[in-house]
């Protein structure tokens, strides 16, 4: 959640280089969020050709930074710093230019004052969860889970897993564990593409999900395991503790703790349901 950032309530993607200490976003995001063209690619294109010194720039304004995608994989979009996006603001008439200006200055004082203060970070957080509609006592619960995921990957890193694909497959290993199915699988059931998983889970959902992490995390400062494929085994283990108390849960009320269920807004349930009648 720290790498979206929302203006007027619509989100643009970002991310923090610790190297030069500044955030970048996706240029998209914020032409979409500025224009509300329907073809943000098309309008780019136009508007570099209408901006002959902006278009011989853009390699340089714009670099290729990862970030989430749409399809919520991890990929190379083209994205600026504040700098660069004030140059882009310029070939863009807008009635939003001026407050997003404004915005674009906030957010970096923000980052500033949350290296100072970490628990900025998490009080905003908060606020983005509330603006987004979820209730108090779920964004509570969803911020110990952001706590109990942190120091999870904190354990696995100082026990020599460090690659990003080997989190992804940990992080499958508990889910399987807990609830019988891997992230991409839960995904499906929940009608979800780039959101992110968490973001859509039911109290109990969050529950198991955060005994499973935090079984894990309490095996691995226990046994100790090195490398990825003793973390591996730990992770299979805390996960079953969670599925153990999952099913013998199931079994008391008669009810699934995975459902379909979701915090899609309705416009997008309703599109869904609409592709999947074809």
């Amino acid at each position: 959640m720290s790498n979206i950032k929302l203006f007027e309530s619509k989100q643009i993607r970002s991310v923090w280089n610790e190297s030069d200490q500044k955030w970048y976003f996706s240029v998209q995001d914020v032409v979409q969020l500025l224009t509300d063209t329907a073809d943000v690619k098309d309008y780019i294109k136009k508007m570099k050709k209408r901006d002959s010194e902006l278009n011989s720039n853009w390699g340089t304004i714009c670099p290729l930074v990862e970030m989430i995608a749409a399809d919520g994989r991890k990929r190379k979009v083209q994205a600026a710093q504040a700098q660069g996006l004030l140059r882009i603001i310029q070939s863009i008439p807008s009635p939003k230019a001026e407050p997003f200006k404004l915005w674009l200055a906030q957010v970096g004082s923000d980052r500033l004052d949350e290296i100072e203060n970490p628990e900025l970070a998490a009080q905003r957080t908060r606020e983005l969860y509330k603006a987004k509609g979820y209730p108090d006592d779920w964004i509570e619960k969803r911020m110990r889970s952001i706590a109990i995921r942190e120091e999870l990957t904190e354990e696995w890193k100082n026990r020599g897993v460090k690659k990003q694909l080997e989190y992804a497959i940990l992080t499958a290993e508990i889910s399987k564990a807990t609830f019988g199915l891997t992230p991409t699988e839960y995904k499906k059931i929940k009608g979800l593409k780039s959101q992110n998983l968490r973001d859509h889970m039911s109290d109990l959902e969050l529950i198991f999900s955060m005994l499973g992490e935090a079984s894990t995390t309490e095996i691995v400062k226990t046994q100790n395991p090195k490398g990825f494929i003793e973390n591996k085994k730990a992770a299979r283990q805390g996960g079953k503790v969670a599925g153990n108390a999952r099913k013998e849960l199931e079994q008391r009320t008669g009810k699934k703790v995975v459902t379909g269920e979701n915090y899609l807004p309705e416009s997008t349930k309703i599109r869904q349901l609409r592709r999947g009648e074809k």
